[in-house]
C-alpha cells in the first residue's frame, strides 16, 4: 500500500514545483520514490515524458499496456523509441486476442453498453493487472492541462484513492512546447494514433478519472 499523503501535503508538493522544468520535476519525484513507474500507450508525444523519465532514472520500469488495436505506425514507433532509449519495458495485453474478440463484439459504439465491457477488457484489466504487479508508489504520465475536464482539475503531482503519487512533468505544456523539447532531445514522434477506449479525445477512459 502506498503512503497516504493529505491534500494540504499534496497542495505543497505543487506549490513547490511551481516553475520548475520537466528534469526538476522527475528528479523530485524519484528522490521521494521506492518503487516509481511509467506508463505508455506510445501515442503522440509520449516520447517526451519517457525521455525526461529515463534521463533521470534509465532503469525504470516501462509499463505498456497494448490494446491490440494500434496502429501499424504506432507500433513501428513503440519499438524506435524503445530502442533509442533503451526502455524496461514490460508488456501487458489483454487475455483475449482483437481477433477473437473482434468476431465476438467488434468495437462498440461509445453509447453502447457493451463498450464498457470492451474497455475492461482492453484496457482496465490489464492496468490493473500490471499496477497488481508492480504496486507503485510514483507513477509517471503524461497528463496535461487541457486535455479533458478532469486533468484541468489535477495539477502537476495528483494522488488517487489507492494513494499512489501520479505525476506529470509536462502538465503545464502545450503541444508547441513539446515538440520543441522532442526537437531538442532528437526524440521522434507519431501522430497517427488510434484508441479504441475513447474514440473521442476529450473522453476519459477510465484510467486516470
Amino acid at each position: 500500500m502506498s503512503k497516504k499523503y493529505t491534500d494540504e501535503q499534496v497542495a505543497q508538493f505543487n506549490q513547490e514545483l511551481e516553475g520548475k522544468t520537466p528534469a526538476e520535476i522527475v528528479a523530485w519525484a524519484i528522490i521521494k520514490a521506492e518503487k516509481p513507474v511509467i506508463t505508455t500507450n506510445f501515442r503522440p508525444y509520449e516520447g517526451a515524458i519517457l525521455h525526461a523519465v529515463t534521463s533521470v532514472k534509465p532503469s525504470i520500469d516501462v509499463v505498456w499496456c497494448d490494446t491490440g488495436y494500434n496502429t501499424r505506425n504506432t507500433y513501428k514507433h513503440a519499438e524506435e523509441l524503445i530502442k533509442l532509449l533503451d526502455l524496461n519495458i514490460d508488456l501487458y495485453v489483454p487475455k483475449q486476442t482483437s481477433s477473437h474478440r473482434d468476431a465476438v463484439m467488434g468495437i462498440p459504439q461509445i453509447d453502447d453498453p457493451m463498450h464498457k465491457v470492451f474497455t475492461e477488457q482492453v484496457k482496465l484489466e490489464p492496468f490493473k493487472r500490471a499496477m497488481a504487479a508492480h504496486q507503485p508508489d510514483v507513477w509517471f504520465t503524461n497528463l496535461r492541462k487541457g486535455q479533458t475536464a478532469f486533468r484541468d482539475s489535477i495539477s502537476v503531482v495528483s494522488q488517487g484513492e489507492d494513494g499512489i503519487l501520479k505525476v506529470s512533468p509536462f502538465y503545464n505544456y502545450s503541444d508547441e512546447q513539446l515538440d520543441a523539447y522532442l526537437e531538442e532531445n532528437k526524440i521522434p514522434n507519431e501522430h497517427k494514433y488510434f484508441d479504441p477506449t475513447k474514440v473521442l479525445g476529450n473522453r476519459e477512459c477510465g484510467l486516470h478519472a
